[in-house]
Formats: C-alpha cells, structure tokens, sequence
C-alpha cells in the first residue's frame, strides 16, 4: 500500500511539523534554533510546507467545558437508502452546524459518525431532532461521554520506514 504524501517530507521537515503541532505560536527563530537551520532556511520550510498543504489551518485548542459544553456525544447515524442527494445534503449540514466538532462516513453498519457537544442534553436533544429531519436518515443511536480519556489533535510522529508502534497491554 503507497503511504500518500510523506515521500518529500525529510527527516527536518517531520521535526519541524512536530514542534509546530506542540506549540503553533512557536517563532521562526525558536524552531530554527531547535532544528539547527539559519532562520531564512527554517522560513522557507515552514512555508513549504503550508504551500503544499500539509499544515492546513492555525488554531487554539480551547476548554469545551469553559465555555459551558458540558456534554459531548457521538451520533451513529444510518441511511436507509443511499442516495447521492440525501448524503450530499446531510455532510452540507454537519459542515455547518456549530455544534458538531467531526463528522466521518464510515464503513460497517452505520454511514455516519458525528461527534458533537452541547451545554446540556436539552440542547443535544434539539440537535437529535435536527438529525431525524434529514432525508435519508432512518437511524440514530448516540452514545454520551461520561469521561474524556484523551483528547488530542496531534499526529504521530512517523518517519520514512518506520511503522506506527502497537499499543501496549
């Protein structure tokens, strides 16, 4: 199996990737000095990189609960018929509803995986209501998290012929 879009990706543009996913506001200077580059070959990398795509956005990772999202759930929705419209106008709306944090289409049982959090399980309850009005859906079985585990957003570092380590009893 081809690994897509790793083969251009050196061992100081992996570093480089990895120190930004730890700290996005990072400087120039301070990742130069951490991977022993001039601050102009560090820039050119750094800029690289978003030009090629794969740094695709900025952003702060902020305290769900904080903010008054005390519940979080994650939505198993299912189709009842498969067609092109109904799927296209279910991921329009899951693009843009606020609420929802990641939407995947699956293999198995299920079409749909949404992941999405709400002040409270009123407010989850409208957002269930919103997801049986749309065509197709004929099924959805959710399940709310009691505790949050891990939550990150950083990919593991992999470098060229190296395989993802397995998990350990």
């Amino acid at each position: 199996m081809k690994k897509i879009g790793s083969e251009k990706l050196d061992s100081t543009d992996r570093h480089l990737l990895e120190l930004l996913q730890a700290d996005g506001r990072i400087s120039n200077a301070r990742a130069s000095q951490q991977l022993h580059l001039s601050e102009t070959a560090c820039w050119r990398r750094w800029k690289r990189l978003e030009e090629e795509g794969y740094i695709e956005r900025y952003s702060a990772r902020v305290d769900q609960r904080r903010l008054g999202y005390g519940v979080t759930a994650f939505v198993q929705v299912r189709f009842g018929s498969h067609g092109l419209t109904e799927a296209g106008g279910f991921e329009q709306t899951m693009r843009e509803h606020p609420q929802v944090i990641s939407c995947h289409n699956v293999t198995g049982n299920e079409d749909y995986i949404v992941q999405v959090v709400a002040r409270d399980l009123d407010q989850y309850a409208e957002f269930t209501t919103l997801l049986r009005g749309q065509a197709g859906v004929n099924a959805i079985q959710s399940s709310i998290s009691l505790r949050e585990v891990k939550r990150d957003t950083v990919l593991p570092p992999q470098h060229p012929n190296q395989s993802v380590p397995a998990s350990r009893a």
